[in-house]
């Protein structure tokens, strides 16, 4: 079996000569770079004293095709050490790096040859340095081929008699002799797929990093100039950094390339930007934006098409790879376009979901939003019920876990499906197979039966509530979505303290979901941990007494339609302790009821 890879020790010098003329690509190079500058001190100071650095690791692209028929050697991409590369360009090579702020700046590290034990020898070059005299300012300057070794150790010793020209000497070649370090290099082998560099970039990483196909991907586009991928990159990093940001807007607009590239308009609207429903990453615009344009669910997919992979003769083509930048870019700007995103955000808060809260699954979203902007893309399909098309499908792949297991393999299924068919034909067809009256009356019953408050169950039945206007448990006025959006707070309807003084000890059981509602804060204090036959009891006097002590309500009738809207059965007025598990069962059963009835009715 042939080797998955090689790995050989290669000076440093050769490294950086192999960047500087493009031979080995780094994406990073055209990003902010996220080193502090103490981090770029600490690497010269170990390469100084022989210490390990780590190994590099080289992705090394199929040849491709070109389209007169020759072929292109495939390029290679550093997947792993491209922040200290680019710590070693700055610092020896005197190559500026895009900061934070994304201003072009130099991280100087001063060298000082007099230091002894405990001194230190490397600092970042500050004020203080340039005026002490014993301070090499910048150790790029002795890296220079035009440096004057001998006219600098003369002029040197003049300002500092305490050391020897030879001594001098010495510690400046000492100095000059990271140059021909040697740094550990694997190189993965061109033949092996996405999984299997993956697994390898897992195994050999010290840190234990995680990679997946969206890195990879990302490192395509990035090292790919011919086709704007690196432009490409910086919008699709813009964008996810905006949406979680907008005052950052501010430092966006310091980076005049991209001002002036066909992206700058398509992000800034983000500035604007309050909501955090979907806060999208790198990682969700290149799905959905590959998903959208390519009708394909697998990210590893995308990483071979920008690689100009022809699945059917199984070699690659320049064509491809030019084909696949043009599709991908198409896509990414689809998924920024202000309507689209916009739109989609108010059909998911339509049917309940107004909150980050509510969300459980950043697949379940990304998928959602790639329906939407296909159905916008569909001529069949009529414009005026993609929301509704999009909320309901949303709301169905959340209570069915969809994407949850394999997400892509059933992402990919789903989307070839709905083009073959159609969307309504396959979305009528699962619906046909999947909901039949047993997930409704068992399935979803026990699916209930949980104490995690985060539960996807848990959230599509408040987003019912939410979607259904519903008031929140003894109050009439006060709405549930004002509760989940100004942080109201989750009461247990059985009290935990009185649950745990009658025996019921076990935290699965009393942090039961079907044993949470949201209680405005003056009531919850109120009620405190009193029996429910105690405090539901006295609502119900209360209509007759017209004088509320628990919630607002002294009506009768507006009470049991309170209790309903919560899925509360009436008889919980006479229940205590020894009815809980029965009162779990029955209020699943109402809620799950109610999820139906709202499933139906989006």
């Amino acid at each position: 079996m042939s080797e998955k890879y090689t790995a050989s020790n290669i000076a440093i010098e050769q490294i950086l000569n192999f960047i500087k003329s493009g031979e080995i690509a780094i994406p990073e190079i055209q990003r902010p770079f996220v080193w502090k500058p103490k981090q770029v001190r600490d690497l010269i100071d170990s390469l100084f004293t022989g210490y390990p650095t780590g190994y590099l690791i080289i992705s090394q692209s199929p040849n491709m095709k070109l389209k007169d028929g020759t072929l292109s050697e495939g390029k290679k991409i550093m997947i792993d050490g491209q922040q200290r590369v680019t710590a070693l360009m700055t610092a020896i090579m005197g190559l500026e790096v895009i900061n934070s702020d994304f201003e072009k700046k130099r991280i100087k590290i001063s060298f000082n040859p007099l230091a002894v034990d405990e001194d230190e020898r490397f600092k970042v070059q500050d004020n203080a340095i340039l005026k002490d005299k014993k301070w090499i300012a910048d150790i790029a300057d002795v890296f220079k081929p035009t440096f004057d070794m001998w006219g600098f150790v003369n002029n040197y010793c003049l300002k500092n008699p305490e050391i020897s020209g030879s001594e001098l000497n010495k510690v400046l070649m000492q100095l000059i002799d990271i140059k021909n370090r040697q740094i550990g290099v694997i190189t993965l082998d061109r033949e092996l797929t996405i999984d299997e560099v993956t697994e390898i970039f897992i195994r050999i990483n010290s840190q234990g990093a995680k990679l997946n196909q969206s890195d990879f991907a990302m490192s395509k586009i990035a090292a790919n100039v011919n086709y704007g991928g690196n432009m490409l990159r910086k919008a699709i990093d813009y964008f996810s950094h905006l949406a979680v940001q907008p005052d950052w807007y501010s430092d966006m607009v310091k980076d005049e390339e991209f001002m002036n590239s066909q992206f700058a308009n398509s992000i800034k609207w983000l500035k604007d930007d309050r909501e955090d429903i979907f806060d999208p990453n790198y990682g969700d615009i290149l799905r959905v934006a590959f998903m959208t344009n390519f009708s394909r669910g697998k990210m590893k997919d995308l990483v071979s098409l920008l690689g100009g992979r022809d699945f059917e003769s199984r070699d690659y083509k320049e064509e491809i790879a030019e084909e696949s930048f043009a599709k991908l870019t198409d896509g990414v700007k689809k998924f920024m376009n202000e309507f689209s995103f916009t739109s989609f955000i108010l059909s998911l808060k339509s049917a309940g979901f107004i909150s980050a809260k509510l969300i459980n699954s950043q697949m379940t979203l990304d998928f959602a939003y790639t329906l939407y902007l296909i159905l916008n893309n569909d001529s069949e399909i009529d414009k005026t019920q993609i929301k509704h098309y999009v909320s309901k499908w949303y709301v169905f792949a959340t209570l069915t876990s969809r994407y949850i297991t394999s997400p892509e393999t059933v992402m990919d299924y789903d989307i070839r499906r709905i083009k073959e068919k159609g969307f309504l034909a396959y979305f009528e067809e699962l619906e046909n197979a999947t909901l039949s009256d047993t997930f409704w009356d068992v399935a979803l019953v026990q699916y209930l039966e949980t104490s995690a408050v985060n539960s996807p169950y848990f959230n599509v039945f408040l987003a019912a509530q939410v979607h259904a206007s519903d008031n929140s448990l003894l109050m009439n006025g006060t709405k549930v979505r004002d509760l989940i959006t100004t942080m109201g707070d989750i009461h247990h309807i059985f009290p935990k303290d009185y649950l745990q003084k009658n025996g019921v000890t076990e935290k699965s059981k009393y942090n039961q979901i079907a044993n949470y509602t949201y209680l405005d804060t003056t009531t919850n204090i109120v009620i405190g941990n009193k029996a429910p036959n105690d405090y539901f009891q006295t609502a119900f006097e209360q209509c007759e007494l017209k004088s509320p002590k628990y919630g607002n309500i002294a009506d009768i009738s507006v009470l049991r339609d309170n209790l309903a809207a919560n899925c509360i059965p009436e008889d919980i007025q006479y229940m205590d302790a020894s009815h809980y598990e029965q009162f779990l069962l029955n209020r699943r059963k109402l809620m799950a009821q109610k999820i139906k009835n709202y499933y139906y009715s989006l």
